[in-house]
């Protein structure tokens, strides 16, 4: 599939449309989630509960007609409960292998902080390295996968931190929010009689999104761009009030969201502008705040932002007609 800005919007543009029908008022989120697809990305999705973190992730499995299975996480779950099982059958004297619900296309890991670090950790290969290993032997995932994992920012009773290495194999960090008097009163009107998700549709077929992957990575970046997001990311090491900060997986998730997000707005080459607004998606949830920072109140969404109104923006022309 040759790249031209309009088919990547018009695709995109089917997909977020169909997930307004069900997700209302949240086109931002929204935007994060396709990016987050585009670039086989999985997404961490912190917020209270009842905002609609389960709903998004249905609406997306059915917007794309793909496989769909949700994780419910707790305390006592074993990592076999997630990537499934060798079982000795009787008949043929064999182990066969019983796949767990890790094996589908969209995965919603429901309040993964409740499950123990041995069992986070057994979606550590499945979102790396999109395969799982049991017993020795390796089993390939489905094409496309996507883990989208939830948490409640609140409630920590019962609850195991994710581990850095675990975040940061997140590409985007996002957050609902609640609604606004409007939409809360549409959300209303909508679920009156029946839910929208019944009758939604798949708009994009895995065929197409495996086209438009690909194509998202021939966006042309020009280099005072990529050293503006590299310095972006390198300033969160050597920030006095981060503990740790950005890794390189960081840096190369901010370079293949910011293609995408062009992507989706019709260009093809990436702006400031686009490293922006990614920004704090992309690299907040990868830092520790050192301790003294947060007795000040900060957060790592605030040291970001403080970085970047700090960092001088490339300009010129970044389009690269001269190049091409």
């Amino acid at each position: 599939m040759e790249l031209t800005g309009t088919n990547v919007q018009l695709i995109t543009g089917r997909v977020m449309e169909n997930l307004e029908k069900v997700i209302v008022g949240k086109r931002q989120p929204i935007e994060l989630i396709i990016i987050g697809l585009l670039c086989q990305g999985h997404l961490l999705i912190e917020d209270v509960p009842g905002v609609g973190k389960t709903m998004l992730a249905r609406s997306l499995a059915r917007s794309m007609g793909s496989s769909f299975s949700r994780i419910q996480f707790t305390p006592d779950m074993l990592p076999s409960d997630v990537t499934g099982v060798s079982i000795f059958n009787q008949e043929n004297r064999q182990f066969e292998f019983r796949a767990g619900p890790i094996m589908a296309q969209v995965v919603l890991a429901d309040e993964i902080n409740r499950a123990t670090p041995k069992t986070q950790s057994a979606l550590l290969e499945a979102m790396e390295e999109r395969q799982i290993t049991v017993d020795g032997i390796t089993h390939s995932l489905p094409r496309p996968f996507m883990v989208l994992a939830t948490q409640n920012p609140i409630e920590y009773e019962g609850t195991f931190p994710l581990p850095e290495a675990q975040l940061d194999r997140f590409l985007l960090r996002v957050r609902l929010g609640y609604p606004n008097l409007m939409d809360e009163i549409r959300v209303l009107e909508r679920q009156q009689l029946r839910h929208p998700i019944e009758d939604l549709q798949p708009v994009i077929s895995t065929e197409e999104l495996r086209e438009v992957q690909e194509a998202i990575k021939t966006v042309f970046v020009a280099q005072p761009v990529k050293r503006y997001l590299v310095e972006l990311t390198r300033q969160t090491r050597d920030h006095s009030d981060i503990y740790l900060g950005a890794s390189p997986r960081g840096s190369l998730g901010l370079f293949r969201a910011g293609q995408a997000r062009a992507a989706m707005g019709g260009r093809d080459y990436v702006l400031p502008d686009d490293i922006k607004a990614l920004a704090v998606p992309v690299l907040a949830h990868r830092m520790v705040v050192s301790p003294s920072a947060r007795l000040k109140n900060l957060t790592a969404d605030k040291i970001v932002q403080e970085i970047l109104s700090n960092l001088p923006v490339p300009g010129g022309d970044l389009s690269g007609s001269d190049l091409r």
